[in-house]
């Protein structure tokens, strides 16, 4: 299973055409992922494949004040009007998740789903790199009843994090799965299939275009852009699905 996180309408075709298995819907990836606007979400219900929509306020932590709670309640009830097949979501700190607000957007998700007669899947993100005990985050997000958890095993790049990985599979036992995300690559496929991934998280980008440093260095002057943007390349999706499939 490939997923492939994108932020634009040509990163969805991308990963529909580079052979990916379901995309996770971003926006403003170089900030880790938002929430999508309602106009993508909309586009992205039209793809051949399942979307799961990433509901993230704004950049930064992941505690949330009860504004935020309630923009991601909204959020969710996006994903599931669009008609996407699922939501991705998180809260709390290296403390620990925090129970209750998870909780909440969980049964509003569950309602969302009764109402449009279809369950959301529901990926715990990554929140949980951040935790302190991870094998109890594991637990608890098995009782709440995700059904995986997107990490790095807590490392920067995934296959760094491959020893915790494997420890965090063998004691999901088939309850939950793990999605490894986070410098996936398809180098890095053998080493986290060796940690028993099966299901790999991705964003396949590549700078986009000729860049014209020019118009670049002038983008950045007046603040809408840091660096060459990055689009997701149909190519490195095909590469890193080829890995996966030799692997």
């Amino acid at each position: 299973m490939l997923e492939v996180c994108v932020e634009d309408p040509a990163g969805i075709a991308a990963a529909v055409a580079g052979g990916g298995d379901r995309i996770e819907l971003c926006s403003a990836l170089a900030l880790g992922g938002l929430t999508p606007p309602r106009s993508l979400a909309r586009l992205a219900a039209t793809a051949p494949i399942p979307v799961h929509m990433l509901c993230r306020p704004r950049e930064g932590d992941f505690v949330y004040d009860a504004r935020e709670v309630a923009q991601v309640r909204d959020d969710i009830d996006l994903a599931a009007e669009a008609g996407l097949a699922g939501i991705v979501i998180g809260a709390g700190s290296s403390r620990g998740l925090d129970l209750k607000i998870l909780g909440e957007w969980l049964d509003h998700a569950r309602s969302a789903g009764a109402a449009r007669g279809a369950r959301l899947s529901l990926t715990l993100h990554r929140v949980f790199d951040l935790l302190d005990d991870m094998e109890n985050g594991l637990e608890q997000a098995v009782a709440m009843g995700f059904d995986r958890i997107l990490t790095s095993g807590g490392a920067v790049r995934a296959p760094e994090g491959a020893r915790m990985l494997a420890h965090l599979q063998e004691l999901a036992a088939g309850r939950i799965v793990i999605l490894a995300g986070a410098g996936v690559s398809a180098e890095a496929v053998p080493v986290l299939r060796e940690a028993g991934i099966v299901e790999f998280h991705g964003s396949c980008r590549k700078v986009g275009g000729v860049v014209d440093a020019a118009a670049m260095a002038r983008l950045e002057e007046l603040g809408f852009q840091k660096t060459a943007r990055a689009v997701t390349d149909s190519a490195e999706v095909a590469r890193l699905k080829a890995a996966i499939a030799r692997a």
